[in-house]
């Protein structure tokens, strides 16, 4: 008589019904393979079962990056549709200093960042009554103050779209705000000829929302829209 354990009759019978049962389950088919290399012994290599793990490998690979693109892809269609609200907020209001305000409101809201500054240069002062009402939002550079700024100091081509980390914000730019900025989106916008540029800065407290690795499509169509807008109401 054998000394081995029968395998119950029933379990028997459902294996033989339905192999695929066994056969999909991934920890169960490993354990098989592994029980069959212990029965031949230590001194025969198993080509097959070596061929086996690295296809297993492989294919741990493969769903590892199906996810990330699924991922990647959610995330990416998430964002495009959060710019898409932020810009129809953005083209509600009919007043311009509603239009303004808004941005450091409902459109900075939307777009989940912590300040949103919009940056004119001008040979004028800032000791305009509407600069001052909107000083949350709004303030006036002198020319060539956003090319600098942009650039860093560094003989750099400026970008329209510029992400970075930062220690600290810019007073002249955020404020009371700065010391607890930790990164930023900066727009220049280009408000057609013979008009001096602009900015508009989105700046976060989280390090990790804008970086220079990330892309900046759906931020330079953004900075499009938000160009247009001003035209129209800067004639």
């Amino acid at each position: 008589m054998s000394s081995k354990p029968r395998m119950e009759d029933t379990l028997r019978e459902k294996i033989i019904a339905e192999p695929d049962f066994i056969l999909e389950d991934q920890d169960v088919m490993c354990a098989l393979i592994a029980a069959n290399e212990r029965s031949m012994g230590g001194n025969i290599v198993d080509l097959r079962g070596i061929a086996m793990e690295r296809l297993e490998a492989r294919l741990d690979r493969l769903e590892d990056t199906h996810r990330s693109v699924i991922a990647a892809a959610y995330e990416n269609l998430a964002g495009t549709n959060q710019l898409h609200r932020a810009i129809l907020r953005m083209l509600d209001p009919v007043e311009f200093e509603v239009f303004l305000k808004d941005l450091g409101g409902d459109v900075a809201d939307i777009l989940r960042v912590d300040c949103v500054k919009l940056v004119l240069e001008s040979v004028q002062n800032d000791d305009d009554p509407v600069v001052q009402r909107l000083g949350d939002v709004l303030s006036v550079a002198e020319p060539g103050f956003i090319d600098s700024y942009l650039a860093g100091g560094r003989d750099a081509p400026v970008r329209q779209v510029t992400l970075r980390q930062l220690n600290e914000g810019a007073p002249e730019i955020y404020g009371d705000k700065a010391g607890w900025i930790r990164s930023e989106a900066c727009l220049k916008l280009d408000f057609g000829e013979g008009r001096l540029p602009g900015m508009l800065i989105m700046g976060s407290e989280d390090p990790h929302q804008f970086t220079p690795q990330q892309g900046t499509d759906l931020l330079a169509f953004f900075a499009g829209v938000f160009e247009r807008a001003m035209r129209r109401w800067l004639a």
